[in-house]
């Protein structure tokens, strides 16, 4: 049993996830461990960023396919927002580019859905206690990324494969959107609307196969597009 276990104060545990199965299951496995307390679910990153707004958790798990954008996304906003808490992601992404672009986001932990549930409050604790709880398959990618002669012959997702052609005003949206602007912004400084940037926007992501801007810029740099 953790030091914390045994303390008055449970460890205040909130969770960015949309599968109701999972939220259900979740709940089940902290139920039965007093030294941890749900203190929000958010089912959509726009429920999250409410979430962030209130008094901070001392853990957060988040899952990155999120209805309305990426959750890799809510992890960096979370890393500001919430400093002092340890984030940990919780998905069925197991591919390199997740996985990386996660830890750089500021998650400590990277579990996948096909690990046991029940060993998540532990796992929790571990995190909180400054540990990195990580699936196996997942360290084996990370100790890989270090060791490049003995990475997988297929290597990355973008290794191997040759850039997406984007045109002239795609690549130009696209580093406006790696210099941090608003499509609003792009818009402006493109002279055109915005509903234009917007069809700009979604070739980019078909292209590079993203859901958000982070990963859009994560694609972007390994493809040597910025």
């Amino acid at each position: 049993m953790s030091s914390h276990a045994a303390s008055s104060t449970p460890l205040k545990v909130a969770l960015v996830e949309d599968d109701t199965a999972f939220q259900e299951a979740f709940r089940t496995a902290l139920a039965g461990a007093p030294d941890l307390a749900m203190i929000g679910v958010a089912a959509t990153a726009a429920e999250a960023r409410v979430m962030l707004s209130a008094p901070p958790a001392d853990v957060l798990v988040v899952d990155l396919g999120l209805p309305d954008g990426s959750g890799i996304e809510i992890i960096g906003e979370a890393t500001t927002r919430w400093p002092g808490c340890a984030i940990m992601v919780a998905t069925t992404f197991a591919d390199e580019r997740h996985v990386i672009a996660s830890i750089e986001a500021g998650a400590s932990g990277y579990l996948l859905k096909d690990s046991p549930l029940p060993t998540i409050a532990q796992d929790i604790r571990v995190l909180h206690g400054g540990g990195s709880p990580i699936s196996p398959r997942i360290a084996r990618q990370v100790l890989m990324r270090f060791r490049p002669d003995e990475r997988p012959a297929e290597g990355g997702e973008t290794e191997g494969k040759s850039a997406p052609s984007l045109s002239d005003r795609e690549k130009e949206t696209l580093q406006l959107i790696t210099r941090g602007f608003s499509f609003d912004e792009i818009a402006e400084l493109m002279g055109v609307s915005r509903n234009t940037v917007l069809t700009f926007v979604r070739r980019i992501y078909a292209k590079l196969e993203v859901r958000s801007k982070t990963e859009a810029v994560f694609e972007a740099r390994a493809y040597g597009l910025v």
